[in-house]
């Protein structure tokens, strides 16, 4: 099996359809999404659909729990609060039954897909630390878990009981015990590459690769722009 994983997505639609293009030049068997889907930008219905329509499997983040109420915008910075705000008004029943209904983990084959945190994912906890990387690693069951929610690519590999982390672009799993890779953002990325992140994992080979794909960003701007939304919701797009 050949898997597509995406995540912190952020209503970005030009970043969606770009990565989602390069999905189908991959020809992957499943594609993963670790969360966030609304947030941040302008289009979080055609996020929604384009996700549904492609039967992912999903888990929720704090920004999709946020929208529909089932976690706290308070915990939110002012320009997401905002941005949630104006989401939540943006969904239709149908589309915030949906995000309703995204559980937090979900696990199939070797596989763990969670937003932020293994650790009480109902919390949405960072994973920056060696202490938060050991905690997740002793509640993972199986090998490999897909992860977002920093907007940070990179892989925490657990081998012989020590820690090692990696931000290259191909990580080999086959001499992990374990290991937690964070697969970047599409919509937002942090990590000075605007470039929308997604990652393809090889089951046969035992390899996860980071692939970067450009879009256009300044339509991504502009809608936001269009919408009343938070400027730097729009200028953090640049880097």
């Amino acid at each position: 099996m050949r898997y597509g994983i995406i995540g912190d997505v952020h209503s970005n639609y030009e970043a969606l359809t770009a990565v989602v293009k390069e999905l189908r030049e991959e020809r992957v068997d499943k594609i993963l999404c670790a969360g966030d889907i609304v947030g941040y930008a302008a289009e979080p219905l055609p996020c929604i659909e384009i996700l549904r329509d492609l039967d992912c499997t999903i888990v929720a983040g704090n920004h999709d729990y946020a929208a529909v109420g089932k976690f706290p915008s308070g915990y939110f910075h002012s320009d997401a609060r905002t941005a949630i705000v104006w989401t939540t008004h943006q969904l239709t029943n149908e589309y915030a039954e949906y995000l309703k209904g995204l559980p937090l983990v979900e696990e199939l084959n070797d596989i763990t897909l969670v937003h932020a945190s293994l650790n009480h994912p109902e919390f949405f906890d960072y994973i920056t630390t060696g202490r938060d990387a050991q905690l997740n690693l002793s509640l993972l069951k199986t090998k490999i878990c897909f992860y977002g929610h920093t907007h940070v690519p990179l892989a925490i590999f657990l081998v012989d009981g020590n820690l090692h982390v990696d931000q290259g672009g191909v990580f080999d799993l086959s001499n992990a015990d374990k290991v937690l890779v964070n697969v970047g953002s599409v919509g937002q990325p942090r990590d000075w590459d605007i470039r929308a992140s997604y990652a393809i994992y090889d089951e046969k080979e035992k390899t996860v690769q980071i692939k970067r794909v450009k879009y256009n960003i300044q339509d991504t701007m502009n809608k936001i722009y269009k919408a009343g939304l938070p400027e730097v919701n729009a200028s953090r797009l640049m880097g």
